[in-house]
């Protein structure tokens, strides 16, 4: 591509001096090659030559496929690069000046009620206690013995994940990141790096701190790989290297749909995780701090949600609602 060298200087300046995680680096380089692929099909030769138009037709072009979510993305991707080539003297003016990032519909986010959290996480804490029972002979001559333990470790895993995700209220990928040096049991903390590389410990209870003291003791063994491809990773995939965020959402989705309480994802988890230490009586910039919210204002979407429970709780309990 015509603009490679420019795209490749960005995408260096961002690792080295913005602090963005690999994800969102990944992100921006795919929405600036095709930004950049546009621009050159349109015959631009120079940066230069750029114009605010030229930004708006591309913007037209990817808004007829992708969501206004991903478009708000795309579009600080786009003016980020031009505002650096314009500091670089790689253009005259700055053509991404006057983009408007499209406005994204503020929806709240959904959420599991307290009683439905219990019933999730008392299900799956019922698979690990059922996991460790002793097979009965008939079922357990079918399989090898290493077969069982392998299965035994993934369900004492899967409880720990569903534990930690909903005491912590971490992202899937900060979950899968963590080391087990990151755990500090004694005070019952965990070190997280969140978005940006930042760090920010952050507490669980009695129930995680279980769970995750069983799997490190009676599961994780039992999965390890004697190459070590899974190296001090917390949490293993079947076959011994760290565990993929995409296996960590299957998890939840298989333990939500198994317990009967709506099908949720690991980010519903969270939401649901911060509603209910706000409903519990949480500080909003204690729930802020926890969740690794780098505004305000996005951690008080939950101070929404809470309302609106309230509202639908009045409306089925009280007779003149």
């Amino acid at each position: 591509m015509r603009f490679d060298a420019e795209l490749d200087a960005y995408l260096a300046y961002l690792k080295a001096n913005q602090g963005l995680g690999t994800n969102t680096r990944k992100a921006y380089h795919a929405d600036l090659e095709a930004c950049l692929h546009l621009l050159d099909l349109r015959g631009i030769g120079d940066l230069r030559e750029v114009t605010l138009e030229d930004l708006r037709a591309w913007m037209a072009h990817e808004s007829c496929t992708h969501a206004r979510s991903s478009m708000a993305r795309k579009t600080v991707a786009v003016r980020g690069f031009f505002a650096w080539a314009h500091d670089r003297g790689l253009t005259k003016v700055n053509p991404a000046a006057g983009l408007m990032t499209p406005r994204i519909p503020t929806t709240l986010p959904a959420v599991l009620t307290e009683a439905q959290a219990a019933t999730l996480l008392d299900h799956a804490d019922g698979q690990a206690d059922a996991a460790e029972e002793p097979e009965p002979a008939g079922r357990a001559s079918g399989r090898t013995a290493k077969a069982a333990a392998k299965d035994r470790a993934l369900a004492l895993r899967d409880t720990a994940i569903m534990e930690l995700l909903y005491a912590t209220g971490i992202r899937v990928a900060e979950l899968t990141g963590l080391d087990v040096a990151d755990v500090d049991f004694a005070e019952r903390t965990v070190r997280v790096t969140g978005k940006g590389s930042k760090e920010r410990v952050v507490p669980f209870g009695a129930p995680a701190a279980h769970a995750l003291d069983v799997w490190l003791e009676r599961g994780r063994p039992a999965l390890r790989s004697p190459d070590g491809t899974g190296g001090a990773a917390l949490f293993l995939g079947a076959r011994g290297g760290r565990l993929d965020p995409r296996v960590a959402r299957e998890v939840v989705h298989r333990e939500s749909r198994e317990a009967g309480v709506p099908d949720i994802s690991p980010h519903a988890l969270r939401h649901s995780a911060a509603t209910h230490l706000l409903d519990g009586g949480a500080d909003l910039r204690e729930v802020q701090e926890l969740l690794g919210h780098a505004s305000l204002r996005t951690t008080q979407r939950y101070t929404h949600v809470s309302i609106e429970q309230l509202r639908q709780r009045y409306a089925q309990a009280f007779p003149r609602a």
